[in-house]
């Protein structure tokens, strides 16, 4: 296992929800002897924060905010052109599948699998997938996605990138792959929320980038989205 990944995850943890939430919660329990109205204040705002970031329409929103921007079908021709590769970044391991015989991609790498197939179809440009095994495990997430697209997409997959544990390494060690191939321009895909900060790390490393982001959080909020769910943390 990864320590940088660990490390990197463990702080997540306590920043995003419902990490933040029960962090003061925590807090306003430890104080509450020695400093009530201390505890009494963090207690109601983290109570407060987990019933905000609860709500669906609230997450949606803040998510928003992140998005790269969305490149319909007519454009994709158009955005690949000069492009030498498709870059498919995971996104979690489906570890220790009874039903698929051993560890596959998870629900998050898969929808970016689906896009970049579609892509691939589109395009003609080769693929390459990235993703090595931070948690563990024999098979790296890049080898899983290659089996998905090769065995159930039937697309091929030129470049397996399985060495790399965040995506700052999904970045420098794809880049050192596709500049032994003269490839300098590449469509990247991720989620929408995801793929600016990725760009920005494959663009550090020397890659001309085309964000190509699938996963959008759109659509008109109903009822049920006003009220505390636990996909609104998700």
């Amino acid at each position: 296992m990864s320590t940088s990944w660990l490390a990197t995850n463990l702080v997540a943890t306590f920043l995003l929800p419902p990490g933040n939430g029960l962090g003061l919660l925590l807090l306003a329990f430890l104080f509450r002897q020695r400093r009530p109205q201390l505890a009494m204040s963090l207690g109601l705002t983290g109570g407060l924060l987990l019933l905000v970031l609860s709500l669906p329409v609230v997450g949606r929103a803040l998510v928003q905010r992140l998005e790269a921007p969305p490149v319909v079908p007519e454009q994709v021709l158009e955005k690949a052109k000069g492009a030498g590769a498709i870059v498919v970044l995971g996104g979690g391991r489906y570890r220790e599948a009874l039903e698929y015989g051993g560890d596959t991609v998870g629900n998050e790498t898969l929808v970016r699998l689906r896009y970049a197939g579609q892509l691939q179809r589109q395009t003609g440009l080769p693929l390459l997938v990235t993703g090595g095994t931070p948690d563990g495990g024999e098979v790296s997430e890049a080898e899983a996605m290659a089996r998905v697209l090769r065995d159930e997409f039937k697309v091929p997959v030129r470049w397996v990138e399985g060495e790399s544990d965040n995506t700052r390494e999904n970045a420098l060690k794809t880049a050192a792959l596709l500049k032994e191939a003269g490839v300098s321009r590449v469509l990247l895909v991720s989620h929408a929320w995801h793929l600016p900060r990725a760009a920005l790390a494959f663009s550090r490393a020397g890659l001309e980038v085309v964000p190509m982001p699938t996963l959008f959080q759109r659509g008109v909020p109903t009822a049920l989205d006003y009220l505390p769910q636990a996909d609104g943390l998700r």
